[in-house]
Formats: structure tokens, sequence, C-alpha cells
């Protein structure tokens, strides 16, 4: 996903910000020399993230959706599971309901991954202000702006990642044979959450996840940031 956001900053930076009318207007207040450098301001780099997220989400979102239908079936005697492993269940799904089935909560997936506005908005807003307010190091910034900025993104995206796992876990029906379809629409799994648990089931499990969304994501920022560092422009 790190490698699809550097190349959608380039290009939004290189041929959509370098204009001057979008230079301009996103960077109002800049000094001349600061316009005279191509940049990239914090909406653009919302905008990278949504569209790496857009690009990505047509390879995860089969391994997403096969990976909630594993984690689903609790019976401890494996033999009356309905899929035995990964490949039995993306076989099975093929098999019943071809490739539009295992892409069974695509838009679902499209959806949750457009709040990568806010997580890599958000970075450089943390980027540019702790390099300007603090006296961290690179990779100091780095790790704060990547642990903050991932726990920003799950306040605003949680909701929708709880509803797209309910689609996703929901029965597909006919031959497959693992029940019958309740969520037809996005609204309708949301509607359903709603009536069983009210507000409260939009955040179940939220605290565990945003517990582990600093350290997780401030590793990897501060990793993939110091790799960026090292190779030539």
């Amino acid at each position: 996903m790190l490698g699809t956001l550097t190349f959608y900053r380039r290009v939004l930076r290189d041929n959509v910000f370098s204009i001057p009318s979008f230079r301009d207007a996103a960077l109002p207040s800049a000094k001349a020399e600061v316009l005279s450098k191509p940049q990239l301001p914090a909406f653009g780099h919302g905008i990278a993230g949504i569209l790496a997220g857009w690009t990505v989400s047509f390879i995860a979102a089969p391994v997403e959706h096969v990976k909630a239908r594993l984690q689903i079936q609790y019976a401890v005697d494996k033999s009356k599971r309905l899929y035995s492993g990964p490949i039995d269940c993306c076989t099975k799904i093929l098999r019943s309901h071809g490739f539009h089935g295992l892409y069974h909560g695509l838009a679902a997936t499209l959806l949750f991954r457009t709040f990568f506005f806010f997580w890599w908005g958000s970075y450089e807003i943390f980027t540019r202000l702790l390099s300007s307010r603090t006296s961290l190091s690179a990779p100091a910034v780095n790790f704060w702006a990547g642990g903050l900025s991932a726990q920003v993104f799950w306040i605003t995206s949680y909701p929708s990642d709880v509803v797209k796992q309910r689609i996703m876990t929901d029965p597909l029906g006919g031959t497959l044979g693992d029940g019958d379809r309740r969520f037809f629409r996005w609204k309708d799994a949301a509607k359903e959450i709603w009536r069983t648990d009210g507000v409260r089931g939009y955040w179940r499990g939220f605290l565990p996840c945003f517990m582990r969304a600093f350290p997780a994501n401030a590793v990897a920022l501060l990793a993939f940031e110091s790799v960026m560092r090292a190779l030539p422009e």
C-alpha cells in the first residue's frame, strides 16, 4: 500500500498541485520561495491516500473476505466446518458465485479505505508540526506522526469497518449452503447493527484496535520513511 501511496503522491505533486491555480489554492499563505519548489499539501496527501486505498482494495477485498469467513467458523470439530482452509474457501465461493462472490464486500471495502484521507492527510500535518515545533529527529517525527495519524484514521473509520465485517460474513446463499443472505446493500447491514446494538454496535472492539494502531503503525512508518530516505531521489 505504501508503494502505491508514494506513486500517487508524486503524480499529484508533479501533475496537479504543480499547476499554479491548484498550488495557490492549496497553499494560499506560502512564501514565494516555498511555492517555487514542487510540494504536496496535506489535502493532496489525503487524496493520494484515498487513491492508494482504492487501488489496494482490489487486491485486499477478496483476501479480507476469505479471512473473515474463516474467522467465524467456531465449530471445534473441523469436519463440521464449511471451509477447511483459505484455498478451499476460495474454491467453493468461486464454484457457487464466481468472481462476483469472491469480491463480495468490495464496495464496503472501498468506502472503508476512503477514510485513508484522514490517515495520510493527518500524517502530513503531524509531520510538519513536529518538524517545525519540536527538536525531534526525523525518525522520531516519523514514529510519532505514524502512530498518531493511525489513531486519527481508526477514530474516523471504525464504524465503516464494523459494517464491512458484517457484510463480508453475511451468508452468500445459493448452492454454497451457508444460509440465507440478509444484507443486499451496505445500509441494510448498518441498519441491522443500529437495530440490535444501537450506536455502541458501531464501536464494538474499538479499544483493542485503537491501542494496537499506534505502536504497529508508528514502527511501520518509521521503517518505511527510513528506507525512503536511504534510497536515491
